[in-house]
Parts: C-alpha cells; structure tokens; sequence
C-alpha cells in the first residue's frame, strides 16, 4: 500500500519568534515562496518595522514569554518555527558585565513551542557562545558549568522527539552581506534528514 504524501514543509504555519525588523521573515519567505504567518516581538517599534515589511503576516505585539503557542497558530499546525533569542546575555561582546539570567533563558521558549505545538522543522540562530550556556554565579557565567544549561536545553529538544544538529557558520559564505560567525541549529521532528548547505 502506497503511503500518503508528507505535505510539504511550507504547507504549514511559519512563525517568526523572535521578528526583528523582518531581515529573518525576509529568508523565510524567499525560501517558502510565500509570506511568513506569525510574527512575534515585545518592543511595538520592531512590530511596526517589521508589518511595514511584512504586512500579510499576523503581528503581536506582546513578550515572548506571555505568547501561548497554541491561541498563537490558532491549533493550526506548524512547519517552520525561526528563533533568534538575544544574544547579548551570551555574547563575548557583553565583556565581564553582568548578564541576566531571565534573558539569558529565552531559548527555553523554543522548548516550550516544541512541546505545545510541535513544529516540524525549528531554526534557531546565536552567537557562537550560546553553546556554552550555563548556569550564573554572581551575575557571571560560572566556568565550571559551560554548556550545562546549553545540553540541558538539546536534551529537552531530543525528549520531545526531535533529532538536533548545530553548527558556526559564517553567512557570508552562502552569499549574506555579513562576515559575523554565528551558532546555527536546526532540530526537525519530521523524519526528514537535516541537511546543511
């Protein structure tokens, strides 16, 4: 007997998690042939940027952490979710300043879609120092854990049934106009392969 077809990835919801002013929506779309669905950011200037850019998606307007994932998709299925948590409570960049530990944890948002509504193909994208996320000591990343928090979190992604792959990429190298290395992770719970350009 002859399987039913897979719809294809794309079919399905995208969601923008973490929308800025659009530049990753602007990826997504180019790779979907269509308009992003969701799009979500807290601060209402980087909303209006990004509906101006982007004015077929749907926009909220609110933090991430109070966004329920499934009034968000309305129930509907998820093919793509993108995530660019902020980097700068990871980042060398921030220098021996302290970091906070609530930003810091965006990413555990990522886990929490994961788990509500299941999306079929996650992106997240970081800086390289991302993968040494890890428990604080004093407002400071505590060097004896580096990674601890990071693992954690891939092993929570791999509970819930999907397969993660990581890699530091610099986008330059597949024709972006920046020269930046940065942490790119694909997690897909589709049975499809993950494969890197």
């Amino acid at each position: 007997m002859k399987r039913p077809a897979q719809r294809g990835l794309f079919e399905d919801l995208i969601v923008d998690s973490f929308a800025g002013g659009g530049g990753a929506s602007v990826a997504l779309e180019a790779a979907a042939g269509r308009p992003v669905d969701v799009a979500i950011n807290h601060d209402p200037e980087a909303i209006a940027m990004h509906a101006a850019n982007h004015p077929h998606t749907r926009h909220l307007c609110e933090s991430i952490f109070d966004v329920d994932p499934v009034a968000a998709t309305s129930g509907r299925p998820v093919g793509v979710m993108w995530a660019s948590p902020d980097c700068r409570h990871h980042s060398r960049a921030k220098g021996g300043k302290p970091v906070e530990k609530r930003i810091r944890g965006l990413a555990w948002i990522v886990v929490r879609w994961a788990a509500r509504v299941k999306p079929r193909v996650i992106f997240l994208e970081n800086v390289e120092e991302f993968a040494t996320w890890g428990p604080l000591r004093g407002g400071r990343p505590c060097p004896v854990r580096r990674g601890a928090t990071f693992r954690a979190w891939v092993d929570q992604l791999r509970r819930l049934g999907y397969e993660v792959e990581w890699r530091s990429l610099r986008a330059c190298d597949f024709g972006a106009p920046t020269s930046r290395k940065r942490l790119y992770l694909i997690a897909r719970r589709d049975g499809v392969p993950i494969r890197w350009p």
